[in-house]
């Protein structure tokens, strides 16, 4: 009988070779560490008593980097080139569409700039002639800025890249041929006020220089 139980008791071993320190960490990792640690003694568990706990001290917060004051003057700067921007963008818009209404370019230009656009935009449009591609506007820089004035004022200069813009017919849309003299990178300088609708480009003219 001896040696019946010994063999059963090592069947038993055979029969469950996964529960080794492996088997045991699986089971703590999911059951939860807590779970998985010795139970405490019988008398510790009578006298209710805990082992001290030390509460870890709280780190300190770090300190936020210090926030950049921005200028009243680098504020108008700044909104002045996004709306400069939100112009030319409106131009790609208008000039594709053959369709389109140029009375929205209000939202953008005023006096010279706006009537300029309307009248080139329309003239293509009468020639049965759409600008359809990407115009490119790098950075544009501040040479100047007025803004204490009746009317702010920021006067920009910039390089604008054409060289994307394709010139199509309306209808079939076959690309016209260009000079090949043509520049396609040039300066241009703006002039963008501050009226009671908000800020507008009033005047947009091209150098003639390349860049």
């Amino acid at each position: 009988m001896a040696l019946s139980a010994r063999r059963n008791r090592a069947g038993l071993r055979e029969r469950n070779p996964g529960r080794g320190p492996m088997a045991l960490v699986a089971v703590c990792t999911l059951a939860a560490l807590t779970a998985c640690s010795p139970s405490k003694p019988a008398d510790e568990k009578a006298s209710g008593s805990t082992s001290p706990t030390t509460s870890a001290e709280a780190s300190p917060s770090p300190t936020p980097a210090p926030t950049k004051s921005v200028s009243p003057e680098e504020e108008a700067q700044g909104e002045a080139i996004v709306l400069y921007r939100a112009y030319w963008q409106e131009l790609e818009r208008l000039y594709a569409d053959q369709g389109a209404d140029t009375g929205e370019l209000k939202e953008f230009a005023v006096g010279e700039a706006l009537l300029s656009a309307q009248k080139d935009i329309k003239e293509m449009h009468g020639a049965n002639q759409v600008i359809t591609g990407k115009v490119l506007l790098a950075d544009p820089a501040v040479t100047k800025s007025e803004i204490n004035g009746k009317i702010p004022k920021v006067f920009l200069s910039t390089c604008l890249d054409v060289s994307k813009w394709k010139v199509t017919t309306a209808d079939t849309g076959k690309p016209l041929s260009l000079p090949s003299t043509r520049l396609t990178k040039y300066i241009v300088e703006a002039t963008v006020e501050k009226w009671p609708e908000g800020w507008r480009v009033i005047r947009d003219r091209p150098k003639g220089k390349a860049c």
